[in-house]
């Protein structure tokens, strides 16, 4: 049987290290864990966790065993063994401690009774005779000694598919009560860690005291032993994180399983003192049930291990190791949870001695989404005097938004972080709020007939009016980088179209974005939604509020393609409308007028490399080439200092080229650009289409049938004829101001302002006391008689 079990095990881990590996290994690749360590301290917030250089790993008995408490769940385990190596690998030093080996001996015990029963009825009643056989209640400590040497030459087997070497410590409470034996343990451990062992530490089970007799928990290493002896081993040895694995989230809010429980992301030492555990329950091996707890919190499982997880893990916070309990069982995060929770990602309940200022993030969503649901019932008046309010307050209180920004900018420019047109946006000037003033001037005049505007209105039957009217999306988190002037545009967006709104701005304004939204809250308050719009000042990472699919209706993110590219992929439960890349084409035709093209070539690429409208790839008809239109593009070209990239065909074409292109994909946000030649206008649109991002596209030429067809023909957001692609902006469609540009083909596409934020529902009147009427023939009576509605925008 342990042959087989090993086998397992070898072929799972080398399954795993084949199509799993590659991921962690891109981690181990990277920059080289510090061996530098403060012991004596615990991480005051997640992020500090990626400096944890000691570890140590507690797999309860659910993790570790399967769901009949008989046998190990080797899958599971060669997951975790995988994560384990990688970290150690990285330079950081592991230690488990592992339940286990009263289930594996369990598994072996029971094999062996039953074969050998089998024998004796076979040889005393002949093989067609065997009567029904029952197995004799097996004590914990055997099965202990029976199964300790196979689970620990099963983590031998799988380790060793990662070159990492393993060693077995047994350990029972006399080694940390004597203090010689705790010291020998002690040396032991720091020479294992020395030589880059991973130790796996177990209790000794085969002489511990039994457990009190109870048939739920026949067989089943108590979690509380191993939870007590973690905490223990992590604060005698000055580990930096623990990590508590079992069948639990973490701790609740309020009883698991119910409609309102949520998972407590950090736990403070202080609540405590609100804590009362229920009693015991009937369960399965690991325990776990959820359990009362009087005032706010609650932890998923029985009295025992509830009370021993969190006293074990506050006892070794308060030694200065850090604390997350966590799930270990669950199929879809066990792959990944220990070094997601190394990362800092927000996994199970991280235990911190400092208390969270302010509330969190979920509960900020929370507060939008109620304040949200007024300021959506409010007068269209009423939501016009809250955009104005703030549009004075951005006048008014200029000082002190631009001694704000002072301190941002001298914070970057010290830092030399940011590169230099991103210091111009991170910039405000007097002239900059002025026009902001404007601008949300100019929205809350547009927003008089946003909210509850009808679209539509049918009279289905006879004292029956459906009706179709806007209303706003919900819940909006948008995350900007380096722009503080999009905290007030977004916000007066918001405000305008009823939706709440969580603000995530970079670190890099984060005074100037502080200042602005208090003058936010100040002017939601003269109608009592301030809490509408919250700025998210905590250290989340992004990717956690991404993860808010239930809190959160739409993300808008408002930076760089790669910022939007890593919110697209983290956001698998929330829609995301904005656009990765910005490769705007401008397509010269042959036809086309000598100043039209290179004017609006000029305009597209140099007025502002960075921007996402800018043109990134040049494309020009066969016969232009040698030409004098030819000649004065290149020419205009050099003189703007834009760094040419040929593309295949254009290289083809010169004796002496500019440096040929990698890709024609390339967003390169720079005076740079690549130049292409195309045969026809069909080809154009072709090239388009393979290697655009649906952004916007343009086409100059004078022939209205080739333009027309181009347009036709041209699958992007905005396509234009004549005109430079920088015209694919809010401000110059008149939108007042837009949030971004889309180029999704749901919801919204191209530059969404306020109507892209809303949407509709639908609405069913019935005048006096309505009946049904039905039809001889048994049907409902439809009229469907449109009713015409009042222009929204009369002539």
């Amino acid at each position: 049987m342990l042959q087989r079990l090993a086998l397992c095990s070898s072929l799972r881990s080398r399954s795993l290290q084949a199509n799993v590996c590659p991921r962690f290994a891109r981690a181990v690749s990277q920059t080289k864990f510090p061996v530098t360590h403060s012991p004596g301290k615990s991480a005051a917030h997640r992020s500090e966790l990626r400096q944890a250089k000691r570890i140590v790993v507690k797999l309860g008995s659910a993790v570790v065993t399967r769901g009949d408490e008989c046998g190990l769940a080797l899958g599971r385990l060669a997951s975790i063994v995988e994560q384990v190596a990688v970290l150690q690998n990285q330079g950081r030093e592991m230690m488990i401690v592992t339940s286990g080996a009263v289930a594996f001996g369990r598994q072996r015990l029971r094999h062996e009774i039953l074969l050998s029963q089998s024998v004796r009825q076979a040889l005393h009643s002949g093989q067609n005779q065997l009567k029904e056989m029952s197995l004799p209640v097996l004590e914990a400590r055997a099965c202990a000694a029976a199964g300790q040497s196979g689970l620990m030459a099963l983590y031998e087997a799988m380790f060793t598919q990662y070159s990492t070497c393993t060693a077995q410590i047994l350990v029972t409470n006399l080694d940390f009560h004597d203090e010689q034996k705790r010291r020998n343990l002690n040396s032991t451990l720091h020479e294992l860690l020395r030589m880059n062992i991973v130790p796996i530490i177990n209790t000794n089970d085969a002489v511990v005291p039994p457990p009190v007799p109870n048939s739920d928990l026949q067989g089943v290493i108590h979690i509380k032993d191993n939870d007590s002896l973690a905490a223990r081993l992590a604060v005698e040895m000055k580990a930096d994180l623990l990590i508590a694995l079992s069948d639990v989230e973490g701790l609740y809010d309020s009883p698991p399983g119910t409609d309102d429980a949520k998972l407590i992301d950090i736990f403070y030492p202080g609540d405590q003192q609100s804590i009362r555990y229920g009693s015991k329950s009937k369960v399965g091996i690991g325990g776990m049930e959820a359990k009362a707890v009087r005032g706010m919190f609650h932890c998923k499982c029985l009295l025992e291990p509830c009370l021993t997880q969190v006293k074990s893990a506050l006892w070794a916070l308060q030694g200065g190791t850090s604390v997350v309990i966590a799930n270990g069982t669950d199929p879809k995060v066990t792959g990944h949870v220990i070094t997601d929770i190394v990362e800092g990602k927000k996994v199970g309940t991280f235990f911190s001695e400092v208390k969270p200022a302010g509330p969190t993030v979920e509960q900020q969503t929370e507060m939008a989404r109620q304040a949200g649901r007024t300021l959506a019932t409010l007068h269209p008046d009423e939501r016009g005097e809250i955009i104005c309010r703030l549009a004075d307050l951005l006048t008014e209180k200029k000082d002190e938004i631009l001694s704000a920004n002072k301190r941002d900018m001298e914070t970057a420019a010290s830092s030399g972080r940011l590169s230099q047109p991103l210091l111009a946006r991170l910039s405000l000037s007097t002239s900059k709020l002025n026009s902001l003033a404007i601008g949300l001037r100019q929205i809350a005049v547009s927003s008089r007939d946003s909210v509850g505007q009808v679209l539509r209105r049918t009279r289905v039957a006879n004292n029956l009016e459906l009706e179709q009217i806007t209303v706003p999306i919900g819940v909006l988190l948008v995350i900007f980088e380096s722009r503080p002037d999009c905290l007030p545009q977004v916000s007066a967006l918001a405000i305008a179209s009823g939706n709440a709104l969580l603000l995530k701005g970079g670190k890099e304004a984060a005074n100037t974005n502080r200042i602005l939204h208090q003058l936010t809250q100040e002017a939601l308050s003269i109608h009592g939604v301030k809490d509408a719009i919250q700025l998210v000042s905590t250290r989340e990472e992004v990717e956690d509020l991404c993860r808010l699919d239930k809190m959160i209706d739409l993300i808008i993110p408002r930076g760089s393609s790669q910022l939007v590219r890593d919110i697209q992929r983290a956001a698998k439960g929330i829609p995301v409308l904005g656009h990765s890349e910005g490769i705007c084409h401008v397509y010269i035709d042959s036809e086309a007028c000598i100043e039209k093209a290179i004017d609006i070539i000029k305009d597209s690429k140099c007025d502002y490399p960075a921007a996402c409208n800018a043109m990134e790839t040049l494309l020009l008809h066969r016969d232009l080439l040698r030409t004098p239109l030819f000649d004065q593009i290149i020419d205009m070209l050099r003189v703007e200092q834009v760094k040419i990239h040929a593309g295949p065909r254009f290289a083809s074409y010169l004796t002496f080229s500019p440096s040929e292109v990698k890709s024609l994909r390339t967003e390169y946000g720079d005076l740079e650009c690549c130049i292409e030649v195309v045969d026809s206008m069909q080809d154009a649109v072709d090239h388009i289409h393979k290697y655009g991002s649906s952004h916007t596209d343009v086409i100059v030429t004078d022939n209205e049938n080739t333009a027309e067809q181009f347009m036709q023909q041209v699958d992007s957001a905005c396509v234009f004829w004549n005109a430079s692609s920088r015209f694919a902006d809010g401000y110059r469609f008149g939108l007042g101001a837009e949030v971004g540009i889309s180029t999704a083909r749901i919801h919204a596409r191209g530059p969404v302002g306020l109507e892209g934020l809303l949407t509709t529902k639908w609405i069913l009147r019935g005048e006096g006391h309505t009946v049904a009427e039905f039809s001889e023939a048994g049907s409902m009576k439809y009229l469907h008689e449109n009713i015409p509605v009042p222009q929204r925008f009369p002539s």
